[in-house]
């Protein structure tokens, strides 16, 4: 017997109003009624039944039920037990889904997925995407590629290429882990409740290695800040905030080879990783 698609408003309705839940705004939910979408983050994911895929926030088991008819071994991290009992209901008959009660900043990822590689599939909340974003890459997890649901300003940051208003530190990091691109765009009307911004699904492809060589990746993301810590202003002036004099910052850009009077915004991962290996070395 087929079951009902999760991804509808008339089955989300009826499962929230038979477990009694509404949207937590402090978790920022918001419960997706498109199908269509659905079947594109699991096509955006490219997943076999050979695939194990870490579902963070599975919510009433939307994207999860998307996920598992994929044939993919599906490993989802709720952080809210009311859920609990909702996936159990929703996801019942689908042997290859696991539901992992947790926080996705705190658990210990690799123990929970079990696997020596696999894929992410999130419908992230606003407040928090950026965090859980970093907490994977960071820890250089072999994790094959990430398709995430996020705000679509946050999407088209993480993606921006040199010179345009969009490009930040942000797009540095993600792009020194990754290789972003923006699949498709999300409107408002396809959850409930709406939220009040339009939503993209980005994919993101691990490298294997960064893109760049630097002398020391936690020098190189305290230069990125620092560059866009005043973003408005010159590196003349933001890269004072390294907690070194402007005459310095002066002799540190021209041995770099960068014009102090340009904006961190114009910057490729290259120059960047010029800025932060001189600087290594003048100080050694």
């Amino acid at each position: 017997m087929d079951k009902p698609i999760i991804a509808s408003p008339q089955v989300t309705n009826h499962i929230l109003h038979r477990f009694k839940l509404r949207a937590d705004k402090k978790l920022g939910q918001n419960f997706l009624i498109d199908e269509n979408i659905v079947r594109n983050i699991v096509a955006a994911a490219e997943l076999s039944d050979k695939d194990t895929v870490l579902e963070v926030g599975p919510g009433i088991g939307t994207l999860t039920q998307g996920l598992a008819e994929s044939g993919a071994s599906v490993v989802a991290v709720e952080l809210d037990k009311r859920l609990l009992p909702v996936l159990d209901t929703t996801l019942e008959g689908y042997d290859n889904v696991r539901i992992v009660n947790g926080d996705i900043l705190q658990v210990n990822i690799m123990q929970t997925v079990g696997v020596d590689e696999f894929k992410v599939c999130a419908n992230l909340p606003y407040y928090i995407t950026t965090p859980i974003i970093f907490a994977l890459l960071e820890k250089r997890l072999p994790m094959e590629r990430l398709v995430a649901m996020v705000q679509k300003e946050v999407a088209e940051r993480m993606a921006a290429k040199p010179g345009g208003k969009d490009y930040g530190a942000l797009s540095v990091a993600i792009q020194y882990y990754t290789e972003p691109e923006i699949a498709f765009i999300v409107p408002p009307s396809s959850f409930i409740p709406a939220p009040s911004v339009d939503s993209a699904v980005i994919v993101c492809k691990r490298r294997e290695k960064p893109p760049v060589e630097v002398c020391d990746e936690a020098l190189f993301f305290r230069v990125v800040k620092a560059a866009f810590s005043l973003r408005r202003k010159m590196l003349n002036n933001s890269l004072k905030n390294m907690g070194i004099k402007g005459e310095q910052v002066a002799k540190w850009l021209e041995l770099a080879g960068v014009d102090g009077k340009r904006r961190a915004e114009t910057l490729s991962l290259e120059e960047f990783a010029a800025l932060t290996n001189t600087f290594a070395a003048s100080k050694e």
